[in-house]
C-alpha cells in the first residue's frame, strides 16, 4: 500500500509540473503574438495614417480589405490601452476637470478620428490651474496640430484669440516658460505667435518687476518678427523706469523710435523724467525733439523734464520761461500739481540727479544747481513762486 501511494504521488507531481510548462508556454506565444501585433500596427500606420479613409459601400469595403481592417482595429486597441496609460502618468498631478476635458479631446482625435468640438479646447485653457493642467493642454495642442495636418488637410495655425488665452492660462498658474513658447514663429503646437500674447507676458514681468524676464521677452519678439506697438513701448519704459535702468530704456527707446513705433504721451514722458533723473540733457533733447514733432503741447511731466535740462545747461531763464508758460495754459484745477511739481524740483530732483552722476562729476554740477535753482525762482516771481531752498544740500 504503502508502495502504491508512493508511485501516485508520483505521477500527480509530474502530471503538475507539465501543467505549469504548457502554461508558460502558452503565456511566452501570448506575448510573442502581442509584440508581433504591434509592430505590424506601427508599420501599417506609418504606411496608412488614416484607417478610415475607405468609402462605399460597408459590404464592399470589408470584402476588399478584410484582413486590414480587422488588423486596424486591433492595432488600434492595443494604441489605445498604451496610450490610456500614458495619459494618466502624464496628468497625475493635474486636476479632475482638466484631465477629463483631455480624455474626451483624445477619445474624439484617437479613437473616432474626428474632430473635437471647439469648446473642448477652450474649456481645457479655461480650467487650467497648476502646471500640469498647463503641460497637459500643450499636449492636446501639439496632437491637434497633427491631427489637423494629417486628417483634415488644415496648414493655418490656430487663430490669434487662441494663442493669448494659451498664454493668459501659462500666467495666471505661473508657467512662464509655456508662456513664452507662445511667441516662437515656428512652433509644433500650431500657436499663432502675436504682439497680443508679449504684452500679457510684459504685463507679469512688470508686476514682478522683472527686468530679466522682460528682456527676455523682447529678445523673442524681436527674433520671430513681432511687430513692435506703443503698447510695447509703454510696458518696457515702465519696467525700465521703475527699476531705474537708464541703459535699457535708451536701447529700447531707441528701437521703437528706428521701428516707426508712434509712442505715446506717458512714454515720453517717462522717457524724459528718467533722462532728467539721471542728467542726461543730450539723450533728454533728442527725445524732446522726437516728442515735439508728433505732440504740440506739453504734460506736466515734459515740460519740468525740460526745464530740469535747462537748468543743468545753466539756462534758468528759459526754465523759468516754460514752466510759466505752462502754468498760465493750466486750468485752474491743475495750477496746484504744477506748484507741487515746482516743489519737488527744488527740493528732491537736485540731489536724485547727483546721484547718478560720476563722482568727479558731481561738485561740477552741484555748483551750477546752486547758482541755476535759484536764479529761476527769481524769474517765477509772476507765477507766486514762494519756495524755500535748501542750497546747502546740493553740496
Amino acid at each position: 500500500m504503502q508502495g502504491l501511494w508512493k508511485v501516485r504521488r508520483l505521477v500527480r507531481v509530474l502530471r503538475d509540473r507539465s501543467s505549469i510548462l504548457s502554461n508558460s508556454e502558452q503565456l511566452h506565444t501570448i506575448e510573442v503574438s502581442r509584440f508581433s501585433l504591434q509592430w505590424r500596427c506601427q508599420h501599417t500606420n506609418l504606411v496608412s495614417p488614416s484607417y478610415t479613409g475607405m468609402s462605399g459601400n460597408p459590404m464592399q469595403g470589408e470584402s476588399k480589405y478584410p484582413r486590414e481592417s480587422v488588423l486596424s482595429l486591433k492595432c488600434h486597441v492595443l494604441q489605445r490601452s498604451s496610450y490610456s496609460s500614458e495619459a494618466t502618468d502624464a496628468g497625475s498631478g493635474s486636476t479632475e476637470t482638466v484631465k477629463g476635458i483631455y480624455e474626451k479631446i483624445l477619445k474624439s482625435i484617437v479613437e473616432q478620428r474626428s474632430a473635437p468640438p471647439n469648446a473642448f479646447l477652450w474649456s481645457l485653457i479655461e480650467k487650467c490651474s497648476n502646471q500640469e493642467d498647463i503641460i497637459l493642454l500643450f499636449d492636446v495642442l501639439k496632437r491637434l496640430r497633427i491631427f489637423r495636418l494629417s486628417n483634415l488637410r488644415i496648414h493655418e495655425n490656430f487663430n490669434c484669440a487662441l494663442c493669448q488665452e494659451v498664454t493668459k492660462a501659462c500666467i495666471r498658474v505661473g508657467a512662464i516658460q509655456f508662456g513664452k513658447k507662445a511667441l516662437f514663429k515656428h512652433n509644433v503646437y500650431g500657436l499663432s505667435p502675436n504682439i497680443g500674447s508679449a504684452h500679457y507676458l510684459l504685463m507679469y514681468a512688470k508686476q514682478h518687476n522683472d527686468v530679466d524676464l522682460m528682456v527676455d521677452i523682447m529678445k523673442l519678439v524681436l527674433k520671430n518678427d513681432l511687430p513692435l506697438q506703443a503698447g510695447t513701448a509703454d510696458l518696457v519704459f515702465s519696467i525700465c523706469y521703475n527699476n531705474d535702468n537708464w541703459e535699457l530704456m535708451c536701447k529700447y527707446g531707441k528701437r521703437f523710435v528706428k521701428g516707426g513705433v508712434r509712442l505715446r504721451q506717458g512714454s515720453f514722458d517717462l522717457w524724459m523724467e528718467c533722462a532728467a533723473k539721471m542728467g542726461d540733457v543730450d539723450s533728454l533733447w533728442k527725445i524732446e525733439k522726437t516728442r515735439s514733432e508728433s505732440m504740440n503741447r506739453h504734460t506736466i511731466s515734459s515740460a519740468f523734464s525740460c526745464a530740469k535740462g535747462f537748468l543743468i545747461d545753466c539756462k534758468p531763464e528759459e526754465a523759468a520761461a516754460i514752466i510759466q508758460v505752462f502754468y498760465e495754459n493750466s486750468p485752474e484745477s491743475k495750477r496746484q500739481a504744477v506748484m507741487a511739481e515746482l516743489q519737488k524740483l527744488v527740493n528732491e530732483w537736485p540731489v536724485e540727479v547727483i546721484k547718478h552722476q560720476k563722482e568727479e562729476s558731481r561738485k561740477e554740477l552741484a555748483g551750477t544747481l546752486q547758482k541755476s535753482i535759484p536764479a529761476m525762482i527769481n524769474a517765477l516771481s509772476n507765477i507766486g513762486a514762494k519756495l524755500e531752498i535748501d542750497v546747502d544740500s546740493l553740496t
